[in-house]
């Protein structure tokens, strides 16, 4: 494929020059390490001499007597941004296309996915999701339908180039099943995409894009500090940041990427003071079927893989639920999409922000799948084979229970690393707690992170100037459930001057006996941390000991308050425990 880039030629007609002098083999991967002979269709690809003989014949042992073929590829290796959520999709869709009596064929190079058990598909293909393994695959079994949407980012950005070379390819029947890659490029797309959505008159942060710093500097003056920046096609928000001032924005141009040339610079509207909200929908181009709509419960900023979120949302008014729902229809319909699409929006003020659509399989569906009972994957696998939504049985949407997500983070093994949360993806898992009201959830949520809120003992308060007005009434539910207060110098102030008795502790600098001192004696901490925390400043130091102490803590208010509510409601009452079956009947 490289070669084929470089030259400026096809790629078939490299590989046929390469075929006069080295043949494709698949070799079988003996999964009974020579005691018995294997017989299971697990593959990988390899080259040998051109010798005239056949391929090796075990590929040919498999038959499964079924009349279609599809191939799906995985996401390949697990990292932050793109993890086993997708094997999830993958493994569901798998399952899907059998029970519509399909072979299935599994494409994937990550031995610690489930997707890549050799008994889960007809037949599975341990190769690099790369256009050329891929299309190896695809002239050896010439499948009739090929999926790209349950491998996230990695094999979305495959589909525009694969569709091109199935184009221009006589020897091979499969086409892309699903949304169309030309549509997926739409939705990436910034100015395709921001004329899509103008024509369905939905609102959308400013936005731009630039790529040198004073174009960077031009653009974020027109649209108005505080911005978001990241460069263009990145996986889980990877040199993301907020950026306040024209400062931080040339240090930013200056520093971000490694590539030459630089990558383009996506320029947004920072909309502070938002609430975020995640909705996965299933369409089959005409009907779109809503899994589900999530409230995030960290402030706007926070990246959607690290931020916290509830179905059903809590503080969503009935009014802009159902316009998120019409919005959601409309775009799926113009992106005529077939299959999985994720879409986030913000709500400020009533107002809602469109701020992108993915036509493709989220880390949220398998949470989403669960704490609904719609099982989405399969269905999107199903509707992407050619049936309709409505020729699929499918059970509704269950009620009269909330499913709170949290997520899990790397910190306690990254030593010296701050835990805070920003527009970067850091977490690594996730977990789910349910229950029949928020509050409850909430603290199962936080019970399965290890970061179990406690319903008796000290609270340290260390809050920055501007959260301070927001963390009285916090401190107030705390007082009143029982627990004790102290909070640094400025913070314990403040409070004690509004009536919270809220006993004071130095910080790291003013000497001891100061908070590290009296650590063992802290059950929670909550610290919001002051624009450009360094390494030496208290706030750091603090949020590193609950860490390496394993000390409950949290770093902004709105979880603060989701915790308060949590700790006041677990006061007098256990987690009630069911199965996730008996939530879901």
């Amino acid at each position: 494929a490289q070669i084929a880039s470089l030259a400026e030629v096809k790629i078939r007609l490299v590989e046929k020059e390469r075929e006069e002098r080295v043949n494709l083999d698949h070799k079988m991967v003996d999964t009974c390490a020579g005691e018995f002979r294997a017989t299971t269709p697990y593959y990988y690809s390899t080259y040998k001499k051109n010798d005239g003989l056949a391929e090796d014949l075990t590929l040919k042992e498999k038959k499964s007597g079924k009349q279609e073929k599809v191939l799906i590829l995985g996401a390949g290796p697990i990292r932050i941004g793109q993890g086993i959520e997708f094997d999830y999709g993958c493994v569901h869709a798998l399952e899907g296309l059998d029970e519509e009596g399909i072979e299935t064929i599994m494409l994937n190079n990550n031995p610690e996915t489930v997707s890549t058990d050799y008994d889960i598909s007809d037949c599975l293909f341990f190769d690099p999701l790369t256009l050329e393994d891929v299309m190896n695959v695809i002239q050896k079994e010439n499948p009739d339908g090929l999926i790209v949407q349950f491998g996230g980012q990695t094999s979305v950005n495959l589909a525009k180039e694969l569709k091109e070379e199935l184009n221009g390819r006589e020897d091979v029947k499969t086409e892309i099943y699903g949304t169309d890659p030309e549509m997926m490029d739409v939705a990436e797309d910034r100015d395709r995409f921001s004329q899509l959505l103008a024509d369905l008159k939905i609102s959308q942060p400013k936005n731009g894009m630039a790529q040198d710093v004073q174009e960077a500097v031009n653009l974020a003056d027109r649209i108005g500090f505080p911005v978001l920046v990241r460069p263009s096609y990145v996986l889980g928000g990877r040199e993301m940041e907020v950026i306040y001032n024209r400062f931080e924005l040339r240090s930013y141009m200056q520093n971000v990427g490694e590539e030459s040339p630089k990558p383009a610079i996506l320029i947004d509207e920072f909309l502070e003071n938002s609430t975020e909200i995640d909705v996965d929908a299933v369409s089959d181009g005409e009907d779109v079927l809503i899994g589900g709509i999530m409230e995030h419960i960290e402030q706007a900023g926070v990246h959607s893989g690290d931020s916290a979120c509830v179905v059903p949302p809590q503080s969503v008014t009935p009014k802009v639920l159902t316009r998120i729902e019409r919005y959601v229809r409309e775009i799926a319909r113009s992106l005529q999409v077939v299959g999985l699409i994720n879409i986030q929006m913000a709500i400020r003020a009533g107002e809602i922000y469109l701020l992108e659509a993915n036509p493709r399989s989220s880390r949220t569906v398998p949470y989403l799948s669960k704490a609904t009972g719609i099982p989405l994957a399969k269905l999107a696998a199903k509707v992407m084979a050619g049936k309709n939504l409505s020729e699929l049985d499918y059970p509704e949407r269950s009620r009269g229970k909330v499913a709170v997500k949290e997520v899990v983070y790397p910190f306690g093994n990254l030593p010296g690393v701050d835990p805070i949360l920003g527009p970067e993806m850091q977490s690594t898992g996730e977990v789910m707690g349910i229950a029949e009201s928020f509050d409850r959830a909430f603290y199962k949520a936080q019970l399965a992170a290890e970061n179990e809120l406690p319903t008796s003992g000290t609270v340290l308060l260390s809050i920055k100037d501007e959260d301070k007005s927001e963390v009285l009434p916090i401190a107030r539910e705390l007082e009143e459930t029982g627990l004790n207060l102290l909070g640094t110098e400025g913070t314990a102030s403040y409070l004690s001057d509004k009536g919270v008795q809220v006993n004071v502790i130095n910080k790291v600098s003013q000497g001891s006996p100061d908070i590290l001192d009296r650590i063992d004696e802290i059950d929670l901490i909550i610290n919001t941390p002051t624009e450009g925390e360094k390494p030496h400043r208290d706030g750091f130091k603090i949020r590193r000991a609950a860490v390496d102490l394993k000390i409950p803590y949290i770093t902004n208010l709105h979880a603060a308050h989701a915790g308060v509510r949590a700790i006041k409601n677990s006061v007098h009452e256990s987690p009630l425990v069911k199965t996730i079956e008996e939530y879901q009947g």
